[in-house]
């Protein structure tokens, strides 16, 4: 297979995935891939289950790029078809109700604190993923890419209401996972300082 040894624009790199040329079909992907996992692994808890909402995605990419008109950049249609066929993974594979029951909450957060320079990526994604299918939903399409609560409720066929209260709740789960990770960040740092 021929590869491109120059990047080519959104524009051109759509005309010739729609010629069927290859190259430009791994070109895209190369292009998004990264970014697209990075997304499903938000979204979806297994990596393999992630890698194959990825390889659904970029399927369904490649036989509706006729329909991409332009009119939007090319990476956010790309993220739209990946958002959507994580959704529709979450409601085939998991528990995806959207109970205001699902966790119980003492306090209700409006921000999460600010991550301190010790939690990693890697610790906040894991903290992501191991909230409750709907409020993960809600927290990835509200606080990460930007949906309003109404864009939420019809995506996931439920109230703006329910939409925001799933998010505040999301947030009050975050902020104590973060806090506890930080606290026991901090007593290791601790104690490894006082051992040596």
């Amino acid at each position: 297979m021929k590869t491109l040894s120059f990047p080519l624009s959104d524009a051109a790199l759509v005309a010739a995935c729609r010629q069927g040329r290859a190259a430009a079909q791994e070109q895209l992907y190369r292009r998004f891939a990264p970014k697209m996992l990075a997304l499903c692994l938000r979204y979806v808890r297994h990596r393999f289950d992630a890698e194959d909402v990825l390889t659904r995605g970029f399927v369904k990419v490649f036989r509706c790029l006729g329909q991409f008109e332009g009119k939007g950049s090319l990476a956010g249609w790309v993220r739209r078809i990946m958002v959507h066929e994580a959704l529709g993974f979450l409601r085939s594979q998991e528990s995806f109700t959207l109970s205001i029951e699902d966790c119980a909450t003492d306090h209700l957060a409006t921000d999460l604190p600010t991550a301190d320079a010790a939690l990693q990526a890697a610790d906040l994604l894991r903290l992501v993923q191991e909230l409750p299918a709907g409020y993960r939903a809600v927290f990835n399409l509200c606080a990460l890419e930007g949906y309003s609560h109404l864009e939420v409720a019809g995506l996931l066929g439920i109230s703006e209401g329910t939409s925001k209260s799933q998010l505040s709740k999301a947030r009050a789960v975050l902020q104590r996972q973060v806090a506890a990770l930080h606290s026991s960040l901090s007593t290791s740092s601790y104690a490894s300082a006082h051992v040596a």
